[in-house]
């Protein structure tokens, strides 16, 4: 099949790798259809190239078609849609029973001091092979998949495997009282998303960036923006009028 493989710093190709296959009864394969490109990504490119291993398959924002399932999996059929989370978790541990994921029991990388395995990020998460590939081996797959219906393009579902938990928990975690307001510093996806999210909750939410597109976006959606240009500008030539 074909893949993403990271080389080195700044070398990502992609290659011809060998097709991945059922290891363990709880595993299954799926025929990826869309796979995102997250902006952390791009801590691979440089930051964590030394966790990483030459061929690593990237990708962490996957969804597609189950072809296969092993013999103990029983939420996916094949020919199910399905998104993968980023995290691989069992679904049935103490951490995952408080809804807590990301700290799965089952897959923490406990030798590395992380958290969950995730996919297609370093050896400090397990070096799981990631989704920017035609097919994924999806381990745990009983907890590590959402199944979604027909009909939709993926551009409506591809953004549970990251982009929507991530932004709905930073709205959840601040814990907005009822009438309050929340900033969001940055209005990229995660910050679009943030934004979306309070503003469905009924929040006031005051966006700060500096890229026009992204901040006449939000003032669209009904935010309040705050441009981090005008203002840089208007401070120093009221400093320097001074």
């Amino acid at each position: 099949m074909k893949a993403v493989t990271w080389h080195g710093k700044r070398d990502v190709r992609v290659d011809t790798v060998p097709d991945p296959t059922i290891e363990q009864p709880t595993d299954a394969i799926v025929r990826i259809t869309s796979s995102g490109i997250c902006g952390s990504d791009l801590h691979l490119y440089e930051v964590l190239t030394p966790f990483m291993s030459e061929g690593d398959v990237l990708g962490h924002e996957p969804m597609g078609i189950v072809e296969e399932v092993g013999s103990e999996v029983s939420s996916v059929s094949p020919g199910d849609r399905v998104v993968m989370p980023f995290q691989i978790s069992c679904g049935h541990c103490f951490m995952c029973d408080q809804e807590l994921y990301t700290q799965c029991e089952t897959t923490q990388v406990r030798e590395q001091g992380m958290g969950a395995a995730l996919f297609g990020y370093t050896k400090l998460y397990g070096a799981v092979p990631g989704g920017q590939a035609e097919f994924l081996r999806v381990p745990l797959a009983d907890g590590t998949t959402i199944k979604v219906p027909e009909g939709p393009p993926d551009e409506r579902f591809v953004f549970l495997s990251d982009v929507l938990p991530t932004a709905w928990q930073a709205v959840e975690y601040a814990a907005v009282p009822d009438g309050g307001s929340v900033t969001i510093l940055g209005l990229g996806p995660i910050g679009e998303m943030a934004s979306r999210i309070a503003l469905h909750r009924g929040h006031r939410v005051i966006g700060v960036d500096l890229v026009p597109d992204r901040l006449s976006g939000a003032r669209e959606r009904g935010a309040e923006v705050l441009d981090l240009i005008w203002r840089s500008t208007s401070s120093g030539a009221a400093a320097r009028s001074r």
